[in-house]
C-alpha cells in the first residue's frame, strides 16, 4: 500500500499537468503608437522561438490562442517602433493593449515585404509594402512626394511614360490595377494629366502593393492590388504638418475631438500654377489650371468591441480658358475629379472573432464645356460632354483565429455600378437647339471568397482560398469560380522557396489609346457583347533574409496569361467613338475589340532594411505580347509598355541627425511605339526603314489622285519601332532643424541630374535633298523634361 499510494499521487499529479497544460487560452487585443493611439498594421506578435505568432490585421487587432502555462514571453516587434516583452501568466483569456514606442533609428528602414514579416517566414509573395515615411526620402519631381513613381521604383512595376505617375505591373494595363482608398475604389489616380497622383503621402498611414499570389479577399482586376489606409488622427493632442513647393503647399492637421475615444485629420493640398500665370496674361485671353485634393477621417472608439469610422477623399483638376470676342465672351473648360466616402464599423464579438463593416461611396468624372455669351447678335451657345463611373459598395469582412496555426478570412462584397461613358448636353438659342443626350448604364458586380492562412508544420505555410465573382450586365449574367494558392517552403539559415497561383476575373474596363492616365479614357463596363477580362498567373520565387547585415534578397519568375483585354480598334479613338451614331445608341461595343495577352518574367530585389544607408536596387527582365484578331493583321506584337530590362538603384543615407541624402538611378528599355513606314504620293512612293530615313521606291508608281504637297503615311507592323532607352539620376539632400514649435525641413532636389534627354514621343517628318531629288525622312524625338532643380519648405508642429 505505501508503494502504491506515491505511485497513485504522482499519475494524480501527472494528469493534473495534463489537463492544465490541455487547456488553452486565447491573448487578443490591439497594437497603437504610444503617442498618437494610431492603429499599427502589420505588427509581428510572436513567441521567442518565433514559429508561433500572428500580425495586426488593418485595425491594429491580434489573436493568439496558446497553451495554458505559467509564463509566456510575448515579442511585439514592428518596423520603426522599439520592441516590447510582455510576461503573461496564462491560465485564462487576457485582453491587451499594447503601446509601441517610436525609435528614430530605426526610421531609417526602407521598405519591407509582406506586412513586416521576415520574407522567408510568410506564406505570402509578390507583396510590397512601403512605410510612408519613407517615401518622403525619395527624390521626385519638383519636390512632389508620389506613392505611385516610388511604386515604379519596384521590380516588376513600370511607368508608362516620361514622368507619368500610371503604373503597368507584370504586363498589365492601368485599368488591370484595383487602387483601394479606405476600402473605396478609385479609378483615376492621377492630377496634372498624369504627372502626379493624387494621393498626399502626409494623409496615409500605410501603402501596399500586391503583384500576384492574390489571397481571396482580392477580386475585380488581372494584375495588382494598391491597397491604402489613411491616418486614423491623434487621439491624445493636436498635431499638424505641411509644406510649401514650387507647384504646391500642403496642410495637414490632426488631433483629438475627444481625448483617447475619437479624433480627426483634415488634410488639404493645392497648386497655384494659374496665380502664378496670370499676371503674365493679358486682359483679355485668359487660361489656367488647377488641382486640389482634400482628405479627411473622423473615428469614435465606443470601447473594446466596437469602432466607428467616416473618411473620404475629394480631388479635381481643371484647365480653363476665357477668350473675348465681339460684343462677347467664348470660353471652355476641361475638368475630372474622384469623390470617395467611406463607412466602417469595426465589431470584436469575441477574442477569436472580428469583423470590418463597410458602406462605400466613389464617384469619377470628366467633363468637357464650351460657352459663348454674345449681344449683338444674341448668341448664347452651351455645350458639355461628360463621362464618368459611379459605385455604391457593401463589404463584410471576418477575421477569425481559431488556433495559431490557422488564420481564417471570409467575407463578401456587393458593388452597384452607374457607367456614364458619353451624355451630351447642347443648348444654341440662336439656331433653336435644345439636346439632351444623357444614358446610364448599370452592371451589379458582387464576390463571396474564404481563404486561409495555415502552418500545418513549422517549415511549411500555405495561404489557400477561393472566391466566387458574379456579375449582372444589361442582358446577361457572368459568374466565376477564383481558386487561389500560395506556398512558402522554409529552408535552413532564413532561406524559402515560394510557390503561387492565382486566377482572376475583371468586370470593368477603360478604354484608352494614350497609355497616360488621360482624363479623356472611358470606363465601360462588360456586356452581353463585351466579356470580362480574365487571367491565370503562376509564380516560382526564392527569399533569403540576411541577419547581419540586415538584407534580404528575393529572386521571383512568373507566368501570366489574359484573355479578352480590351482596346479601340484600328483607327478609333476617344473622340471618334464619343461623336459616333453608333455611341448615341449606346452601341459603343463596335468600336472595341477583344484579344490574348501573355506576360513573363524574373525580378530581383536586394534591399537593405536598416542603418544610416539603406535602399535596394531592383532589376526586372520582361516580355508582354499582345494579340487581336482585328488589330495587325492578327498577328501577335509586343505592348506600348513592354520593356526588355529594367533598373532601379536607390540608396538613403543619413550623414547626421540634421543632414540626409538620397539618390536614385533608373535605367529601362525603349517602349514600343507605331512609326510610318511608307509615305504614298500621287507620283512616287518611298519606303522607310526604322534607321531614321526614308530611301528611294525602285517599283512601278501608284496612281493616286492626292496633292502632291500631302502623303499618305503606311504604319505597317504595329509597335515596330523601340524608342531609345530611358535613364535618369535623382539627387536631393535635406536640412533639418528642431524648432521650438517643432521641426522644419528645407530639402533642395535635382530631377535628371546629367540632363538626358530622355523620349517622351516621336513623328515622323522629311524633306526633298535638293542635290539628290531624294525624299529624305527623319524621326523627330520630343523631349519633356531636361534637369529641373526645386526647393521645398516642410514644417511638423
Amino acid at each position: 500500500m505505501k508503494k502504491i499510494l506515491p505511485i497513485v499521487i504522482g499519475l494524480l499529479c501527472l494528469w493534473q499537468v495534463r489537463a492544465q497544460t490541455s487547456h488553452r487560452f486565447t491573448i487578443s487585443g490591439y497594437v497603437r503608437e504610444a503617442i498618437s493611439g494610431e492603429s499599427l498594421i502589420g505588427v509581428n506578435i510572436f513567441l521567442s522561438d518565433r514559429k508561433t505568432g500572428t500580425v495586426t490585421n488593418n485595425f491594429g487587432f491580434f489573436s493568439l490562442t496558446l497553451p495554458a502555462n505559467d509564463t509566456v514571453n510575448l515579442i511585439v516587434s514592428y518596423v520603426g517602433f522599439n520592441p516590447k516583452v510582455i510576461s503573461i501568466n496564462l491560465r485564462k483569456n487576457v485582453e491587451l493593449i499594447v503601446n509601441l514606442t517610436s525609435n528614430t533609428v530605426l526610421k531609417e528602414i526602407t521598405i519591407t515585404s509582406t506586412r513586416n514579416e521576415k520574407q522567408s517566414e510568410s506564406a505570402n509573395m509578390s507583396i510590397i509594402n512601403i512605410p510612408v515615411a519613407q517615401i518622403k526620402n525619395v527624390p521626385s519631381l519638383m519636390g512632389e512626394k508620389d506613392v505611385m513613381k516610388v511604386l515604379q521604383l519596384m521590380p516588376g512595376v513600370q511607368k508608362g511614360s516620361e514622368g507619368s505617375s500610371g503604373i503597368y505591373v507584370r504586363g498589365g494595363a492601368p485599368d488591370q490595377n484595383l487602387i483601394i482608398l479606405d476600402d473605396a475604389i478609385v479609378y483615376n489616380a492621377s492630377h496634372l494629366f498624369g504627372f502626379f497622383s493624387i494621393f498626399n503621402g502626409d494623409a496615409l498611414k500605410s501603402v501596399e502593393l500586391t503583384k500576384g499570389g492574390f489571397p481571396a479577399r482580392y477580386g475585380g482586376r488581372l494584375s495588382s492590388v494598391l491597397e491604402m489606409n489613411m491616418k486614423e488622427g491623434n487621439k491624445e493632442e493636436w498635431h499638424g504638418e505641411g509644406g510649401i513647393g514650387l507647384l504646391s503647399s500642403r496642410l495637414t492637421v490632426e488631433g483629438p475631438l475627444k481625448k483617447n475615444k475619437s479624433s480627426i485629420l483634415i488634410s488639404g493640398r493645392r497648386t497655384y500654377i494659374d496665380l502664378f500665370t496670370r499676371p503674365f496674361q493679358s486682359k483679355g485671353d485668359r487660361e489656367g489650371y488647377y488641382f486640389y485634393d482634400l482628405n479627411a477621417k473622423i473615428n469614435y472608439d465606443f470601447g473594446r468591441n466596437n469602432k466607428l469610422y467616416l473618411s473620404g477623399y475629394f480631388g479635381r483638376d481643371a484647365f480653363w480658358m476665357d477668350n473675348p470676342i465681339s460684343s462677347g465672351l467664348q470660353s471652355g473648360t476641361i475638368h475630372w475629379g474622384n469623390t470617395t466616402g467611406t463607412l466602417r464599423w469595426n465589431h470584436l464579438y469575441n477574442n477569436k472573432l472580428f469583423s470590418n463593416t463597410s458602406l462605400i461611396y466613389s464617384n469619377y468624372t470628366f467633363g468637357i464645356t464650351a460657352k459663348t455669351n454674345q449681344d449683338f447678335p444674341i448668341k448664347n451657345y452651351y455645350a458639355e460632354f461628360y463621362s464618368g463611373i459611379r459605385d455604391f459598395t457593401i463589404k463584410h469582412d471576418m477575421d477569425f483565429f481559431p488556433n495559431p496555426a490557422h488564420s481564417i478570412k471570409v467575407g463578401f462584397v456587393g458593388i452597384m455600378h452607374r457607367f456614364n461613358p458619353h451624355a451630351f448636353v447642347e443648348a444654341d438659342t440662336f439656331n433653336n437647339i435644345n439636346t439632351h443626350n444623357v444614358k446610364y448604364i448599370n452592371g451589379i458586380e458582387s464576390g463571396i471568397y474564404a481563404e486561409d492562412t495555415w502552418s500545418p508544420f513549422d517549415f511549411l505555410k500555405i495561404n489557400g482560398g477561393l472566391r466566387f465573382s458574379y456579375f449582372i450586365a444589361s442582358k446577361k449574367q457572368y459568374h466565376f469560380l477564383e481558386p487561389r494558392l500560395s506556398i512558402s517552403w522554409l529552408l535552413k539559415n532564413h532561406m524559402a522557396i515560394k510557390a503561387s497561383y492565382s486566377n482572376m476575373n475583371q468586370f470593368v474596363h477603360m478604354l484608352s489609346n494614350t497609355g497616360m492616365s488621360m482624363p479623356t479614357d472611358l470606363w465601360v463596363p462588360t456586356t452581353e457583347h463585351i466579356k470580362p477580362q480574365q487571367s491565370q498567373q503562376v509564380a516560382l520565387g526564392f527569399v533569403k533574409d540576411i541577419v547581419k547585415p540586415e538584407m534580404s534578397l528575393s529572386i521571383e519568375g512568373y507566368y501570366k496569361k489574359m484573355s479578352n483585354v480590351v482596346g479601340y480598334k484600328e483607327g478609333a479613338t476617344f473622340m471618334n467613338v464619343v461623336n459616333s451614331d453608333q455611341f448615341s445608341d449606346n452601341n459603343w461595343e463596335f468600336n472595341i475589340t477583344q484579344g490574348h495577352a501573355l506576360s513573363y518574367g524574373t525580378e530581383i530585389l536586394l534591399q537593405k532594411k536598416e542603418g544610416r544607408f539603406n535602399g535596394w536596387i531592383g532589376y526586372t527582365l520582361s516580355w508582354t505580347q499582345l494579340q487581336f484578331d482585328s488589330l495587325n493583321f492578327g498577328r501577335k506584337f509586343y505592348a506600348h509598355y513592354d520593356r526588355r530590362h529594367d533598373i532601379s538603384l536607390v540608396g538613403i543615407y543619413k550623414v547626421s541627425p540634421r543632414i540626409s541624402i538620397s539618390c536614385n538611378w533608373v535605367y529601362g528599355t525603349g517602349n514600343a511605339i507605331t512609326i510610318p513606314v511608307s509615305d504614298y504620293y500621287p507620283t512616287r512612293l518611298v519606303i522607310s526603314t526604322q534607321t531614321s530615313y526614308y530611301s528611294n521606291y525602285k517599283g512601278p508608281t501608284p496612281y493616286m489622285t492626292l496633292n502632291n504637297n500631302i502623303p499618305i503615311k503606311e504604319y505597317g507592323e504595329k509597335n515596330n519601332f523601340r524608342m531609345s532607352p530611358y535613364h535618369r539620376l535623382d539627387l536631393s539632400i535635406q536640412f533639418h532643424k528642431a524648432k521650438p514649435w517643432g521641426e522644419r525641413t528645407w530639402e533642395i532636389s535635382v530631377y535628371n541630374v546629367y540632363n538626358h534627354k530622355n523620349p517622351y514621343f516621336y513623328y515622323a517628318s522629311g524633306k526633298e535633298d535638293k542635290s539628290t531629288k531624294k525624299y529624305i525622312g527623319i524621326i523627330e524625338q520630343i523631349s519633356l523634361f531636361p534637369i529641373l532643380p526645386s526647393i521645398t519648405y516642410s514644417f511638423k508642429f
